[in-house]
């Protein structure tokens, strides 16, 4: 990578703002002649917070508060009294000012320069299409305190432009290392089985859970009737794995209906047992008492029952039990659905759909269901 960014004329940037640090220590209002030696980033922050500061500009030329006050003590040390026939600070910059650079992009170029005997270092920013500072070239992004002993330990640059624009092109061409995914290592919840059925949804955001398959041998099951209604997309391949779902409260299993057919067709019947069942001796002859309470019980029931009596216990349970197994079937279904629309509007949630579009979505489907059924 060829740069064609000039070095810094390291003399001519910072020669004006050296004399005027000392009065910063003091003034409120930034002066006039160093704003344009300023980055566009550093000029700004001069300009917006120092505009009705009650404290010197100072502070502003530095990123770390921590060094303020050291930075306000160098400053105001009598190091920076310019020369009486110069007007400018006596600095070698040849041999004074040691610099080093750093490329962080393609379009970021940094340079950083300590002058350890006044104990200063600026840190300098190649800017391109800077109007307000004379167009492109080299500007100070910070002033602050030289650390000892090693004042380029944040810094960490190279000698010249060239060496950093090498070292900028081996670092992008190594090759990163690869990243490692963390598992899920959370501890699984002992509530019950609904807290593991949503937590497939925080463990695979984009995918939906695998259908849970019954243990029962598997067989083949007849298409749903919704099917000549579906097309071949992705999203209706989803919905329709809600059809094969069997509610929690239903005890019937149709993978396990073929099993229990084949269960129930032995190859060689079973052989006949004859079971006797022992027959209560009759007495001799009845006692008076016990021909008293036949008389009494003939009195009392008159009537033998009859076979219209017989039937109409028998309908009335039939009725009993057909309403219980509706009762039960009802609220597995009712539970089946309340657990499919959980299911779509966590979808949707992860899809980006807020609750708004999702009720009308829904409500949409349901007139369009019912005026199907109308129809």
């Amino acid at each position: 990578m060829s740069s064609r960014v000039e070095m810094p004329n390291i003399g001519a940037l910072l020669a004006p703002i050296l004399p005027a640090l000392p009065a910063a220590a003091v003034s409120k209002q930034p002066a006039i002649g160093v704003l344009p030696l300023l980055s566009p980033i550093l000029r700004q922050r001069v300009q917006l917070l120092g505009l009705n500061s009650t404290e010197p500009w100072l502070r502003l030329l530095s990123y770390d508060a921590a060094k303020t006050a050291r930075l306000s003590e160098v400053v105001q040390s009598g190091r920076l009294e310019p020369h009486q026939v110069s007007g400018e600070v006596e600095v070698d910059w040849e041999y004074d000012a040691k610099t080093k650079y750093r490329r962080l992009d393609l379009e970021t170029l940094n340079a950083f320069v300590v002058l350890e005997e006044l104990e200063l270092a600026f840190k300098l920013v190649y800017c391109v299409g800077d109007q307000d500072g004379g167009g492109d070239g080299w500007r100070v992004g910070e002033v602050t305190v030289a650390e000892k002993p090693n004042p380029f330990a944040d810094f960490a640059g190279h000698s010249t432009i060239a060496e950093a624009d090498k070292a900028f092109e081996e670092g992008k061409a190594a090759p990163a290392p690869a990243s490692v995914t963390p598992g899920f290592s959370g501890t699984p919840d002992m509530d019950d089985g609904n807290d593991d059925y949503w937590n497939q949804y925080n463990e695979t955001p984009a995918r939906s859970p695998a259908p849970q398959r019954s243990p029962a041998p598997l067989a083949p099951q007849p298409s749903s009737h919704l099917g000549m209604f579906r097309t071949d997309s992705a999203e209706d391949s989803y919905y329709a794995q809600y059809d094969d779902v069997q509610p929690a409260m239903d005890n019937h299993d149709p993978d396990e209906e073929p099993l229990a057919q084949s269960q129930q067709q032995p190859e060689v019947p079973p052989p006949a047992r004859m079971l006797v069942q022992p027959q209560a001796e009759k007495p001799a002859s009845p006692g008076p008492d016990l021909e008293a309470e036949r008389r009494a019980a003939q009195v009392l029931h008159p009537r033998p029952a009859s076979s219209a009596s017989s039937n109409g216990s028998r309908t009335v349970e039939r009725f009993e039990e057909m309403a219980g197994r509706q009762e039960a079937s009802g609220f597995a279904i009712k539970q089946h659905v309340s657990k499919s629309i959980r299911s779509l509007w966590q979808l949707s949630q992860a899809s980006g759909i807020d609750r708004e579009d999702f009720e009308r979505l829904v409500q949409n489907e349901l007139d369009l269901a019912h005026m199907t059924q109308d129809s």
